[in-house]
């Protein structure tokens, strides 16, 4: 390609106006003024990469097509980033629910649980330090002392007295039914029966032989494992509540529901207090840090994506899906056809000093064989 400047002789005037000479076709005659060749290229052109290293997962364009500016072009694989992404935001969430709760304070109900615990810590220390009244000292024995009863009844067996009186309620329930069925008898020939007295009377005495039979034969029958283990922690509960009565805690004891007691105390005391300025300082400190750790993360996914600088056509495609991508090597070329400019560097210094900015040139292209 040819392109030449002509200037016209400065006249005494204060502006002076250039004037363009065009150029001959190089094949028909000499050419007059500056002349020189170059290259026709797009007045803008990028040349796009990606700041890291990673597989390329989807190209969206192929050479020769037009993009908006703001068009994705080409992503990498991202599954990473999306993940440091959602991290940043549950750290985000976390920080401000740390701070709001710092700034509005516990709630009752949490308050409400402290208090809770700092009256069962100092009732279990009362315990181990306050000498036991006589009245708990005698309910305990005598709980004791029933708890030994029913245990022995049941190893032992019933008494005699037990097995006559038993027997003589099984007889007495034998003779009242055996009485209400002859009774019974005399009025069942009529047909509102069930709504007699003696259907009634009846069923109850036939209700209460099957009890006192029940009765009879429990006196004889061995006590089931589940009643005997119920007895015998019984005695044991029993024994171990009259010790506690009358032998305080050791110092062990104390000293450690005293430690339980100053720990419910001060967490108690933690949570009706205000919060300190620089606590919530340090909180807030940690929210805009984690709003710069999720900006940073957006960012980072953000730059997985090839976005058009500005609307132009795809020229150049170095790489398809799949491939690698390395940190600022050329993924594609874009360029504006629209806008178009002649770039040389083969002007002389003579013809330099013919020329100045905003001349005119006619241009000729030689694969066209053609001006411009």
């Amino acid at each position: 390609m040819l392109f030449a400047l002509a200037a016209c002789n400065r006249q005494p005037t204060p502006t002076p106006v250039p004037l363009v000479t065009p150029l001959e076709n190089p094949n028909t005659g000499p050419r007059t003024g500056a002349s020189a060749s170059g290259e026709i290229v797009p007045v803008q052109k990028a040349a796009l990469s990606f700041p890291g290293a990673g597989r390329i997962q989807q190209v969206l364009v192929e050479e020769g097509d037009t993009v908006n500016m703001g068009e994705p072009l080409v992503i990498q694989e991202d599954a990473l980033a999306q993940a440091a992404v959602t991290h940043a935001q549950a750290g985000l969430f976390q920080a401000q629910a740390q701070l709001s709760a710092l700034v509005t304070g516990p709630r009752a109900q949490e308050i409400a649980i402290a208090q809770a615990a700092v009256d069962v810590a100092a009732a279990q220390l009362a315990q181990l330090t306050e000498a036991a009244r006589p009245a708990e000292v005698m309910a305990a024995r005598f709980e004791l002392a029933a708890a030994r009863a029913a245990q022995q009844q049941l190893t032992n067996g019933p008494t005699e007295a037990d097995r006559i009186n038993a027997l003589a309620a099984l007889s007495n329930a034998k003779a009242a039914l055996q009485q209400a069925r002859s009774a019974y008898n005399l009025v069942s020939w009529r047909n509102d029966i069930g709504a007699l007295p003696e259907s009634r009377q009846l069923q109850e005495a036939t209700n209460n032989l099957e009890a006192a039979q029940a009765r009879y034969d429990a006196l004889y029958d061995q006590p089931a494992s589940d009643v005997d283990a119920a007895a015998r922690a019984r005695v044991q509960q029993a024994e171990a509540a009259l010790a506690r009565l009358l032998n305080p805690g050791s110092q062990n004891q104390v000293a450690a529901a005293q430690a339980q007691l100053r720990s419910a105390q001060a967490q108690l005391d933690l949570l009706t207090a205000a919060a300190r300025d620089e606590v919530i300082a340090q909180a807030a400190a940690t929210v805009t840090q984690a709003e710069a750790d999720l900006a940073r993360a957006e960012s980072d996914l953000a730059n997985l994506t090839l976005r058009a600088p500005f609307t132009g056509t795809v020229t150049v495609l170095e790489l398809n899906a799949g491939e690698m991508a390395q940190p600022g090597a050329s993924v594609l070329t874009l360029a504006d056809l629209t806008r178009l400019q002649v770039e040389t560097t083969d002007f002389s210094e003579r013809d330099i000093s013919g020329v100045a900015p905003g001349q005119a040139a006619t241009i000729f292209v030689e694969a066209l064989n053609t001006e411009l």
